[in-house]
């Protein structure tokens, strides 16, 4: 290993037990692994403290309240807990789940997929923990614009329910779920899919509409607004693929989009969850068909209160997944405006903006060339 590396036998490893940057990527080269892996192998991470009189039971109902509660941190503390508790299969997928769930919760997208992955390959799951992590990982395949791997694992749910009705609370939820992911994923491939567009279109269509459905079913037969909130989103995807497949006039969506606003006009004054988290994803829909359809001051005069207000709802709510649209809506609009005009506008950029286009930049691998891009075409200001 030593001649490997080509270093001298005493100093392959130093004495404070951690590596500099290259000899961990010599490390990975010479294992031919994954640069991240060989850091977490080195990296002797601290286990978590587990308190003596603390039992697994306990801890998943700690973990119930910090998801209740919105506390992330307090959801990946506690779940890390439980996983060092397990003690069978089952106990570690539902542990994982919880952990997956609070990392998720902060963006950290990666780390949750991750989380699932794990979970979902232990052997003898109950059906219904089974059921939950697959429509967890579809969702998180689908914030990470893995949108194969989303669609296959929300397809097969759909075929799942499509041979064998959905019994009870828990089905009929990870059915309207797989149908949002696949009708999603659709829509989403709208925009590369050239001559195919309108077959995705029409796909996303169908799935969208049922998705929004069953989830306003949902909403009214067991009292939980969470599931209006998740079946609205569907009915803005489901514009933004009408005027995709010319069944709507997109002067109109965006004129309906925009007017859709008016009960979010602060969104700091509106309650934080899926209901309000629904308008920032009808702002990035509005952009979409914006971008497609319109050109000059109306393209530009949609955009600009369609992305301000998508980081608005995206900072009331802490949501990742929206800055990541809304950076990369606005780019795209500044594109093209260049390519029209010859020159742009500039961007200026805070230090705040700067920190979060940062950590958009490490949450979503796909985005960080968008995020270099950005950061160097934008002047900064308040630097030191």
């Amino acid at each position: 290993m030593a001649a490997n590396l080509g270093r001298d036998l005493s100093k392959v490893v130093p004495d404070s037990g951690n590596p500099k940057l290259d000899l961990v990527v010599a490390l990975a080269d010479a294992l031919d692994w994954n640069v991240g892996d060989v850091a977490r192998t080195v990296w002797e991470e601290p286990r978590p403290l587990v308190q003596g009189d603390e039992d697994f039971a306990t801890l998943d109902g700690h973990a119930l309240d910090a998801h209740r509660a919105g506390d992330w941190e307090r959801l990946v503390e506690v779940g890390s807990r439980m996983v060092a508790l397990a003690s069978t299969p089952v106990d570690r997928a539902r542990a994982l789940n919880r952990v997956s769930g609070g990392h998720d919760g902060m963006g950290r997208f990666v780390r949750s997929l991750d989380c699932l992955r794990e979970a979902v390959g232990m052997r003898g799951l109950p059906p219904a923990i089974d059921l939950m992590l697959r429509v967890n990982l579809a969702g998180a395949h689908y914030a990470l614009w893995h949108l194969v791997e989303a669609r296959a694992t929300a397809n097969e749910l759909v075929e799942r329910f499509e041979s064998a009705p959905p019994d009870g609370r828990l089905e009929r939820v990870a059915q309207a779920f797989a149908l949002m992911y696949r009708g999603q994923c659709g829509r989403r491939g709208i925009e590369d899919a050239g001559s195919a567009a309108k077959r995705h279109a029409k796909a996303a269509q169908a799935d969208l509409a049922l998705a929004g459905t069953l989830f306003g079913g949902l909403a009214r037969e067991f009292g939980d607004d969470s599931y209006g909130g998740v079946g609205n989103t569907c009915r803005g995807a489901l514009i933004e693929a009408e005027c995709a497949l010319g069944t709507r006039d997109p002067r109109d969506a965006v004129a309906l989009i925009v007017q859709s606003l008016g009960g979010v006009e602060d969104p700091q004054l509106a309650p934080p969850g899926d209901w309000l988290e629904s308008y920032g994803w009808w702002c990035i829909y509005g952009c979409n068909i914006a971008l497609r359809h319109t050109r000059g001051a109306d393209l530009d005069r949609a955009m600009a209160v369609f992305t301000n207000k998508a980081v608005e709802i995206a900072e009331r709510l802490g949501n990742w997944s929206l800055r990541e649209r809304a950076f990369s809506m606005e780019l795209v609009r500044r594109d093209r405006q260049g390519q029209a005009t010859g020159f742009g506008e500039d961007w200026v950029l805070d230090e705040d903006e700067v920190r979060t286009i940062a950590g958009t930049m490490g949450r979503f691998p796909s985005f960080r060339e968008t995020g270099w891009r950005i950061l160097s075409q934008a002047k900064i200001v308040g630097a030191q």
